[in-house]
């Protein structure tokens, strides 16, 4: 059997995406968060989100593995495997701020080549693969090409993240030097940059399933996407750079890390 072509598997991709969403949107603001151990929250959304969207995979695409946040590896993840975050942005989901959303991601070889952003709330689904560009809703998007750096929107993960990743210098340059450096955290915050609504993104303290599907859309709405690899010993192994190109440029000039050149996710 062929392998199946990525607009079926973006399809795929967005009929689990509707599962979790019964699952998620029936609980926003109705469940209490608990804490994993390693301190992030969770909640019983993102365990029935991650059960719902590895029924809809497993049935479509049972030759395929998945790796996901909150249930770990399922089958072979050598060749294309499913990489899934069934809520990014649980600390906003648990407080009850719509900007939260489910992440999908399809690898081959462990790169990225099909992304969907899907942010519940706001009723925003971002979905594209490697050749096919990227839409929102159905709409074609593109990521911004502003090139002037004081006139840049950039958005940046949380703060303390900066220090988790070991680079406050970075945090203390990119807010001494910003005139508009806003906290658009999580999937919501890539979801703007691939709309070109924030010009560029500084985002650390990644898991393989944070970084994917941003890495994919970014570079297939016409961006530029950087990862920052701190190694497999690191608790948070990735940070990213996304957005305009130029704007990307410069914004690397405040990180420790150099881009990696692996551009592999999973199977290092």
């Amino acid at each position: 059997m062929p392998p199946l072509a990525l607009p079926e598997a973006a399809r795929v991709a967005e009929a689990a995406s509707d599962a979790a969403r019964a699952e998620i949107l029936s609980r926003f603001r109705q469940v209490a968060v608990e804490t994993k151990g390693d301190g992030s929250p969770v909640t019983e959304a993102d365990l029935a989100a991650e059960r719902a969207i590895r029924a809809v995979l497993r049935e479509a695409t049972p030759e395929i593995g998945i790796l996901g946040e909150e249930y770990g590896e399922e089958g072979a993840l050598e060749g294309r495997a499913w990489l899934v975050d069934p809520i990014d942005g649980t600390l906003s989901f648990s407080r009850g701020i719509p900007l939260f959303g489910t992440l999908i991601a399809l690898l081959e070889d462990g790169v990225p080549v099909l992304g969907l952003i899907d942010l519940h709330a706001l009723g925003e689904r971002t979905v594209g693969w490697q050749g096919g560009g990227v839409r929102c809703n159905g709409r074609p998007v593109r990521v911004s090409q502003r090139a002037d750096l004081a006139e840049a929107i950039v958005a940046h993960g949380d703060a303390y993240c900066f220090d988790l990743f070991g680079d406050r210098p970075a945090w203390e340059g990119l807010s001494r030097d910003l005139r508009c450096l806003r906290g658009y955290t999580d999937c919501f915050g890539q979801s703007q940059v691939v709309a070109g609504s924030v010009d560029a993104m500084v985002d650390l303290c990644l898991q393989s399933w944070d970084a994917a599907a941003g890495l994919l859309l970014v570079r297939e709405a016409g961006g530029r996407a950087e990862l920052l690899d701190r190694g497999a010993e690191h608790p948070y192994r990735f940070g990213m750079v996304t957005g305009s190109p130029p704007l990307v440029e410069r914004l690397l000039d405040y990180v420790a890390l150099s881009p990696s050149e692996d551009p592999r996710v999973i199977g290092r």
